[in-house]
C-alpha cells in the first residue's frame, strides 16, 4: 500500500486537532483563559510540550494569546473552528435522516406489538 503524504499539523485546523492532547487543550480553554503552566499541569505534560501544542493551535487560529503582566494567557478562538463546524454540519442531515428512520421503525414495531 502506498503511503499518503500528510500535511503538516500547522497547515489547518483539521490536522491540528488530530492530536488528542491538542483537543484536550481546546476543551480546557472552553472554560476560559489559562497560562501555559496551568494547562501543562492539568494535562500532565511538561511546560515546553504544552507550549509546542499551543504554538500549533495558535498558528492555525484556534488559540489566541495575550499578555497579562508577566504571564501569557491562552484562550480559545472559536472562529478557527468554523471550517470544522461547517464540514461536520454536512453530516447533520445524514444523522437526522437516520434517526428519523429509526424512530419510524420503532413506532412501527410498537404498533405491530399493540395489534397482536
Amino acid at each position: 500500500m502506498a503511503a499518503v503524504a500528510r500535511a503538516a499539523t500547522t497547515s489547518d485546523a483539521f490536522n491540528a486537532i488530530a492530536e488528542p492532547q491538542r483537543r484536550e487543550i481546546l476543551a480546557l480553554l472552553r472554560a476560559g483563559e489559562r497560562p501555559v503552566t496551568a494547562l501543562a499541569q492539568e494535562l500532565g505534560m511538561t511546560q515546553p510540550g504544552a507550549s509546542k501544542h499551543l504554538r500549533v493551535l495558535r498558528e492555525v487560529g484556534l488559540v489566541r494569546v495575550r499578555g497579562a503582566g508577566k504571564q501569557r494567557l491562552y484562550g480559545l478562538d472559536a472562529r478557527g473552528l468554523r471550517p470544522i463546524h461547517e464540514w461536520i454540519g454536512g453530516f447533520e442531515q445524514f444523522w437526522n435522516e437516520s434517526f428519523d428512520r429509526l424512530d419510524t421503525y420503532v413506532q412501527d414495531l410498537k404498533q405491530t406489538r399493540q395489534g397482536e
